[in-house]
């Protein structure tokens, strides 16, 4: 018995899902279709069917599972421990001096090699 609910369940979310793009591509589509009408109030209207498909969405198991998945990142953001101000801009100029710092590392490995190429073709002087 309880298969069956499930199996009802999952062709009902399939149902919603598939509504929910028609309802997305309908959206769009009157969007661009009513050019002529002000920008606002298509915006508007557009707004307002997402939202529709959001809700409906809501309902489903997949978009249960992903509201879930918010509601635990936001969760788990706020744990996070961010650094201060000062410890950023410490951060900041030690990468920019390690850029610098490897760029010439670079640079100077660049032209000996450079030099030891034209040095055993025979083209340096």
């Amino acid at each position: 018995m309880n298969n069956q609910t499930e199996a009802v369940a999952s062709v009902l979310d399939v149902v919603k899902q598939v509504f929910s793009v028609i309802f997305v591509v309908a959206g769009i589509s009157v969007f661009y279709y009513f050019s002529e009408v002000q920008l606002l109030y298509r915006v508007i209207g557009l707004l307002f069917v997402m939202s529709l498909v959001i809700a409906m969405m809501l309902t489903t198991g997949v978009g249960r599972s992903v509201w879930v998945f918010v509601l635990d990142s936001r969760q788990e953001v706020r744990k996070v421990v961010w650094p201060t101000r000062e410890e950023t801009m410490r951060t900041t100029l030690l990468v920019f001096a390690m850029v610098f710092v490897v760029g010439i590392v670079l640079w100077l490995l660049d032209m000996f090699l450079f030099w030891g190429v034209r040095l055993l073709t025979g083209q340096g002087g």
